[in-house]
């Protein structure tokens, strides 16, 4: 509560962001997060904010470096629409560029609020090196593979590193 009421002193707009993305099976859904950019966004065509980018509110980047941002998505995964870990659920403009099927593999399960990609370095890897890290999560996933992650998720977090 006390974030959402931050975020709109910050910034005079709704303190939550939603964001269709797509999940498990391909299935559409909305994802919740804190909002840390100005309203300036039209939500599901938003271009992806960089460390430097004017469009971040001071409380927003402070949620961001933090993750904290992430936190409202406990919603979907209570929902059914994500999981703890799992790949992290696209924008729409990701998907759209995916047209080969070890490309939509990542969909063969739910979306997770953390995975390899976040606890591996976040905005600090390529793209492609992304989609690899999550190919490997679905090749190698099992209960320990989870825990591993999970338990990597706050040190990660509280590093800082990689985080827009």
């Amino acid at each position: 509560m006390g974030i959402a009421i931050l975020i709109r002193l910050d910034s005079r707009g709704p303190a939550f962001f939603l964001q269709r993305r797509y999940g498990f099976n391909q299935q559409p859904f909305r994802i919740i997060k804190f909002r840390t950019m100005t309203t300036a966004d039209d939500g599901d065509h938003v271009v992806q904010a960089t460390r430097a980018d004017h469009r971040v509110t001071c409380i927003g980047r402070w949620l961001r470096q933090w993750s904290i941002d992430e936190l409202p998505q406990l919603f979907n995964v209570l929902k059914g629409d994500m999981s703890l870990v799992g790949p992290r659920p696209l924008p729409l403009r990701d998907y759209e560029g995916f047209n080969e099927d070890w490309q939509r593999r990542r969909f063969s399960v739910r979306p997770g609020i953390t995975c390899l990609w976040q606890v591996t370095g976040r905005s600090n890897i390529s793209f492609d090196h992304w989609m690899k890290l999550d190919l490997q999560y679905l090749d190698e996933w099992s209960l320990w593979l989870d825990a591993k992650i999970l338990a990597q998720t706050i040190p990660a977090v509280m590093k800082g590193s990689g985080a827009a």
